[in-house]
């Protein structure tokens, strides 16, 4: 069981510029998904960032929102938020792997995502998962999000160069 289990946490990165983070919520589980958004904020705001919310329909729009925003905005990184709870069809999993591979793909190209959209078998599980005071993945989703951003700043302007070495 994992709550048994002990866990290592980095440290939160510190940034001498601003940083804006974009939290996308898909608050279908309106009580669950708030309490992934104040753990998601509450790391935002100890890192100093500027953080923003938009709601979309369900967790299949959230890489679909987050891809605009990189494209249209001018956000440094973003937090992936929402709750797919097993049901009796497949569409669970589609849901799960879809949105997951979407935010992957997001994620290989250069976006600095974390993803917190619960994948959890009933309500239960997903009320400890986003529990601010629990296991609290809204703010660990925030966390990475924050940490691809001090990877991407530290990475940033530095060129491998093309062709052979000398």
């Amino acid at each position: 069981m994992a709550t048994a289990e002990t866990h290592y946490t980095l440290p939160l990165p510190g940034f001498d510029k601003p940083v804006k983070l974009l939290i996308v919520v898909a608050p279908y589980y309106k009580d669950i998904t708030d309490n992934l958004v104040a753990g998601a904020r509450a790391v935002g705001e100890a890192c100093g960032a500027e953080v923003d919310l938009v709601e979309v329909p369900g967790a299949l729009e959230v890489p679909s929102a987050i891809a605009m925003a990189e494209r249209l905005a001018d956000y440094d990184g973003y937090v992936a938020l929402g709750c797919v709870i097993r049901g009796e069809t497949t569409h669970y999993d589609t849901v799960c792997n879809d949105s997951s591979r979407a935010l992957s793909l997001l994620g290989l190209q250069g976006a600095c995502i974390g993803n917190g959209i619960l994948t959890v078998e009933n309500r239960a599980q997903a009320e400890v998962r986003a529990d601010p005071r629990g296991q609290n993945k809204g703010g660990g989703a925030a966390a990475a999000a924050l940490h691809l951003i001090a990877l991407s700043r530290k990475w940033a302007g530095k060129t491998k160069g093309i062709g052979f070495r000398a």
